[in-house]
């Protein structure tokens, strides 16, 4: 992706840090001389609703939303979220997905939603340009599962032509100080994931 203009839509679940990572990619950006808007939506997230981000990123940007079918890189946090979330994908897009499953309470209480058995091989249906991330995995021998966004900022980092001491920089100043070094680890981490037929 050798340009300066991105449009990131970010998805998952409430608790996932979806938010913190929209905040340190936009940091990151405007560190970097960028414009930058978001738009956010909050959809129950004290209860494991849906949450999504827009991050709009470019010399100038005008509107804080992205227009459907028109995002360059879907990155979710759960991959039901992300199949949810891919056909917002430009096709020459890239989509970045956590194995996570977490089935809303939603599924679980009523007989009109169902899950699916294999969220992930769905969004290969779509799309070739999906990056499945075991994210949890990571997470778990890290010591600390709330690491999943800062594994998947690591993922994502290889498609963005940012400094990687802008990043290490904005992580440090936007995480608990007891917390840095493992979220460091975990950045470090998702920069060994991509894909060949995936060009960053």
């Amino acid at each position: 992706m050798a340009k300066n203009n991105f449009d990131i839509l970010i998805v998952g679940v409430g608790g996932q840090g979806v938010l913190l990572a929209s905040e340190i990619i936009s940091e990151v950006a405007m560190k970097s001389g960028l414009d930058v808007k978001k738009s956010e939506v909050h959809g129950m997230s004290q209860r494991g609703g849906v949450v999504s981000s827009h991050v709009k990123i470019a010399s100038k940007v005008y509107s804080p939303t992205i227009h459907y079918g028109q995002a360059d890189v879907v990155m979710a946090f759960e991959q039901a979220e992300g199949l949810r979330a891919v056909d917002w994908m430009r096709p020459d897009g890239v989509a970045i997905v956590s194995e996570t499953t977490l089935v809303p309470a939603i599924v679980t209480s009523s007989r009109k939603f169902s899950y699916p058995d294999d969220a992930v091989a769905e969004i290969r249906k779509k799309t070739d340009r999906v990056i499945a991330v075991p994210a949890d995995k990571i997470a778990g021998e890290l010591g600390n599962p709330r690491l999943v966004n800062t594994i998947l900022l690591g993922v994502l980092s290889n498609y963005l032509p940012f400094d990687m001491d802008l990043w290490t920089a904005v992580i440090r100043a936007k995480v608990k100080a007891k917390f840095i070094d493992v979220n460091l680890a975990a950045f470090g981490r998702g920069r060994q994931i991509r894909l060949e037929n995936v060009e960053a």
